[in-house]
């Protein structure tokens, strides 16, 4: 099974860009065309949230446009940029039956691994939360199939990363979601979006990762004071690859093109 990971395109009304800059929608549609033109399709898209720029309905119409180019499942939950009301209104026919409660959890079991995704919003907040309730559905929902290897997805990390301005947004009292996953080993990976860099740690008995922005990516600033800033590093994706033989491994897929393919051509013996 291939599970591709979108996160934070930030679209915005067209002709518009991101921070004065950034031309998302554009980059969005490269991405998009960048998964068309791989060599295997995968069987599903994820997208961990950040879908819009400001939450406004005319944005969520040019994501279901762009999102609808994709011939597999899309399965979306929103970010701290996304407006959870505005998106079910806008990006209705890409949400599962159901999906349109106080929380846009979801769980999908129709692939050879289960996907569960959470709703970490909080509105008017950059940092994410889940309560109690939102626990306790995940609990619940792990506890149905101890045997299926299963992805949790969500948009706001429960680890610290070390980039101060993105630790202080991130997921809040993770300790009680830590507790929940580790409770349920058939959870082979955490995957998550927000801090627009690729990022992998272990966590509560798996692996929890991070991918990077399908736009523009944080800067890489591990000093406690530095400030928050972004940069136009290539935009990317993850691919992760699932077999019973392997688990899931995960692959970041750059957006641009490059020189290449060449061939690997052997050289004359150094030794010689």
């Amino acid at each position: 099974m291939l599970i591709c990971q979108l996160t934070d395109l930030h679209v915005l009304a067209e002709g518009s860009l991101a921070y004065g800059r950034v031309a998302a929608n554009r980059m969005v549609a490269r991405a998009i065309d960048r998964v068309l033109r791989l060599d295997q399709r995968p069987d599903v898209v994820v997208v961990t949230g950040d879908l819009t720029h400001a939450g406004a309905l005319e944005e969520y119409r040019s994501v279901l446009g762009q999102l609808q180019h994709l011939p597999m499942p899309v399965l979306v939950v929103p970010g701290n940029h996304d407006r959870r009301e505005t998106l079910v209104h806008g990006l209705g026919p890409l949400l599962l039956p159901g999906q349109e409660g106080a929380r846009l959890h979801l769980v999908a079991d129709g692939f050879p691994v289960r996907i569960v995704l959470l709703d970490t919003l909080v509105p008017g907040s950059a940092h994410g939360e889940l309560d109690a309730a939102s626990l306790a559905w995940l609990d619940a929902r792990l506890a149905e199939q101890p045997g299926r290897p299963t992805l949790v997805g969500m948009h706001h990390p429960p680890f610290l990363c070390g980039i101060a301005h993105l630790d202080r947004i991130a997921l809040r009292d993770s300790r009680a979601f830590a507790a929940v996953i580790a409770r349920h080993p058939q959870v082979e990976r955490v995957v998550c979006g927000h801090h627009h860099r690729p990022i992998t740690t272990r966590f509560a008995g798996t692996v929890a990762s991070v991918a990077p922005s399908v736009v523009h990516q944080a800067e890489l600033a591990l000093a406690p004071d530095a400030p928050a800033r972004f940069v136009l590093e290539p935009p990317a994706f993850q691919l992760h690859r699932w077999t019973p033989e392997t688990g899931l491994v995960t692959h970041t897929v750059q957006v641009d093109d490059f020189p290449g393919p060449y061939p690997f051509l052997a050289g004359p013996d150094p030794r010689a």
